[in-house]
């Protein structure tokens, strides 16, 4: 069996970067926790460190190590945070992982509601690439996956996505942005600097259709996939950008642009994905009932 003390002393060497420093912070000799790390090496035949000068450098074999290490030392301390927690102190933990191409707004808007509940929940946010955040799902270290597409047909991963709403396009740029393209929109479009959203983004080839059954072509300047990111570069001026409607007042205020047009020719969708066909957790259910109350309120 894995001897979780010989890999907790790798762990806090790698990550302070010598054994000199995790020595203060764990309160051992250097010859404890180098033999111990020796005796790790011994048991599976590899090498963890290589010394380099005065310094020590992880191995590939360390490399690969450091991420597992990371993972268990960070759950082992959420559950010693949860057994010592008193039984009137308890919290429910709800796990959510975020695509990073869906806006922070709707992000916020969508799990505000569970701060809400009556029995306390500790939130785990997690942003990532959605295939990634799906197979962490699939082996139960996350309750559910919001995206703005639903579960891939191609995934072999058990999941349910339930639609939590839909809405149209607006279209912001800055005062002086607003003043040179926004008259005869979308026409105004033509010609005009756009920032748009990337590749991965549904979205994205959405607008780009609308784009082509218009007959315009705006001169792209940047595309991202964070959202936020795009929307800072909107509000410096370097181009219009694009937005959920169903949050066009919350982005003017925030940034301080103008609305120069909108559509609903061109939607974006938003999914909640976990593993029950039956929603039981609250969050979940928290999520699910306030998005289709208060925030996308059409379904």
């Amino acid at each position: 069996m894995l001897n979780y003390r010989q890999l907790h002393y790798f762990w806090v060497v790698a990550k302070t970067g010598s054994i000199v420093r995790a020595c203060e912070q764990l309160n051992l000799t250097p010859q404890t926790i180098s033999g111990q790390i020796s005796l790790l090496e011994q048991t599976y035949g590899i090498e963890l460190f290589r010394r380099v000068g005065r310094q020590l450098e992880l191995t590939e074999a360390g490399r690969q190590t450091l991420p597992y290490a990371e993972q268990m030392f960070q759950l082992g301390g959420e559950l010693e945070l949860m057994l010592r927690a008193q039984p009137n102190e308890q919290q429910i933990l709800f796990r959510v992982g975020v695509a990073d191409v869906v806006p922070k707004s709707i992000v916020y808007r969508l799990i505000a509601p569970t701060m809400e509940l009556s029995d306390p929940l500790r939130i785990s946010c997690r942003e990532d690439k959605l295939e990634r955040l799906l197979a962490d799902l699939a082996i139960q270290r996350l309750d559910l996956v919001i995206s703005d597409s639903p579960m891939p047909s191609h995934l072999d991963i058990k999941g349910y996505s339930q639609k939590l709403g839909e809405c149209g396009i607006s279209f912001f740029a800055t005062a002086e942005l607003a003043a040179l393209y926004g008259g005869d929109f979308p026409r105004s479009l033509n010609g005009a600097p756009l920032l748009i959203p990337g590749p991965e983004t549904v979205v994205r080839s959405r607008l780009q259709r609308w784009f082509a059954e218009q007959q315009i072509q705006p001169r792209i300047v940047g595309e991202f996939d964070d959202s936020a990111l795009m929307q800072a570069f909107g509000q410096s001026g370097s181009g219009i950008f694009i937005g959920p409607s169903v949050i066009a007042d919350e982005v003017r205020r925030q940034y301080g642009v103008e609305v120069i047009g909108q559509t609903d020719a061109v939607s974006e969708s938003f999914y909640a994905i976990s593993v029950e066909r039956k929603v039981k957790h609250p969050g979940i259910v928290a999520i699910t009932e306030g998005a289709r109350r208060e925030l996308f309120t059409e379904l």
